[in-house]
């Protein structure tokens, strides 16, 4: 068991460090952020993992990511409407390839608003405290500049204090109108430092969920591996 981790770290640990290297010096230069979290664009194949993700929200947090008690067959609806080919999904996966956090940024299908965006996010309750909610808006907004958007705005519950913290940190201008809130960011256009930045960016996300495939592989195995020992023993 020892000698099989030593080697998949072995294994993994040199192009993770380079790669890791290579996409701070590009942060550096385009967004500034020196947190770095693999977050990576999510299509089709990822609608399961989607589901599950907003499924496992409570009711708090489903109520604060959709503005009403979203039931299952609600969240159900959503995830099949998804359009991703029109909108961009961004998400965070753990080692065991869970989607613990995930953004959505719908553009407007209408042509006289085709330079605004929404974003909305959740983040699984195991996993706050991290800044993903905030790094998600970053990876968003970069993408929205490059993507020619203008103006990205949240609508929010008033309640939703996270989130607006999130928009005012980055500069939004919020206005709250009784139980609702909204938030509008104007973005500066893309530049050469913002392409390059989320170009690295998704590099890194991809090379890192592919190392999380196969360190998940790899664990799945030995542990398959000692059941049947056991069961030999």
């Amino acid at each position: 068991m020892t000698d099989s981790t030593h080697a998949l770290k072995t294994a993994v640990s040199p192009g993770r460090e380079s790669l890791l290297a290579d996409f701070g010096r590009a942060k550096s230069a385009g967004s500034g952020s020196s947190v770095l979290v693999p977050i990576r664009s999510l299509g089709e194949g990822h609608r399961a993992r989607i589901a599950a993700h907003l499924l496992a929200l409570d009711a708090q947090d489903r109520f604060l990511r959709f503005g009403y008690p979203a039931q299952d067959h609600n969240i159900q609806a959503y995830v099949d409407g998804l359009n991703f080919e029109r909108d961009d999904i961004f998400g965070i996966y753990n080692r065991r390839l869970e989607l613990i956090a995930m953004a959505h940024l719908a553009y407007t299908v209408n042509p006289e608003f085709k330079a605004c965006a929404e974003f909305g996010v959740s983040v699984r309750s195991k996993a706050r405290g991290r800044g993903y909610g905030a790094r998600l808006f970053e990876r968003a907004t970069i993408h929205a500049r490059n993507q020619g958007v203008e103006l990205l705005f949240i609508h929010a519950l008033s309640q939703n204090t996270a989130m607006l913290k999130i928009a005012r940190n980055a500069g939004a201008v919020v206005e709250r109108d009784g139980t609702e809130s909204e938030a509008f960011l104007r973005l500066p256009p893309a530049t050469l430092d913002s392409r390059i930045a989320e170009i690295m960016e998704e590099q890194f996300a991809l090379t890192d969920y592919r190392l999380k495939i196969q360190a998940k592989h790899f664990w799945d195995f030995l542990e398959s591996l000692q059941s049947m020992r056991q069961g030999k023993r």
